[in-house]
């Protein structure tokens, strides 16, 4: 497993991003065949796997994606949405109108709305949703580990 070799304090984005990415990183080494992960699911509780819930290959490719954007930046908004549009060709015409109006809309919330507000709610949930998804990245290499034997 790898080791953060920057200190921050504790509860600070940074050491919380960095934790992530060096458990993602670690998944990674240690998943060798993600095919194997197809179809298994993390047991709810109880042990059961719970309805409609994706399998570890799905989270190991999610996981594997969001580390890209934590360590390199997002990409910058034009590229973004141009991906999206290829993606969606038929789409293209509408979400061009849909994302000026939605733009229209953010800058006049945001006129309205405290930014240090903005900020700490965004701030406070970005962190809890980088631990929730670092606790996922260790259970998809724990279930990979009881998979193939390598439980240590």
């Amino acid at each position: 497993m790898q080791v953060l070799t920057k200190r921050y304090p504790k509860n600070c984005l940074l050491t919380v991003m960095d934790r992530y990415s060096a458990v993602v990183r670690n998944m990674e080494q240690v998943v060798m065949i993600p095919s194997l992960l197809r179809d298994v699911h993390l047991g709810g509780p109880g042990g059961q796997a719970q309805e409609g819930t994706p399998d570890l290959y799905a989270y190991f490719t999610m996981l594997k994606t969001i580390r890209v954007d934590v360590d390199h930046g997002l990409l910058p908004r034009e590229e973004w949405q141009a991906q999206l549009a290829g993606d969606k060709a038929g789409e293209a015409e509408n979400e061009a109108g849909e994302t000026e109006e939605a733009k229209e809309e953010e800058e006049e919330v945001a006129g309205e709305l405290d930014l240090e507000a903005q900020f700490h709610l965004h701030f406070s949930s970005l962190h809890h949703i980088l631990t929730h998804l670092t606790l996922k990245a260790q259970e998809v290499t724990r279930k990979y580990q009881e998979m193939t034997g390598q439980v240590l």
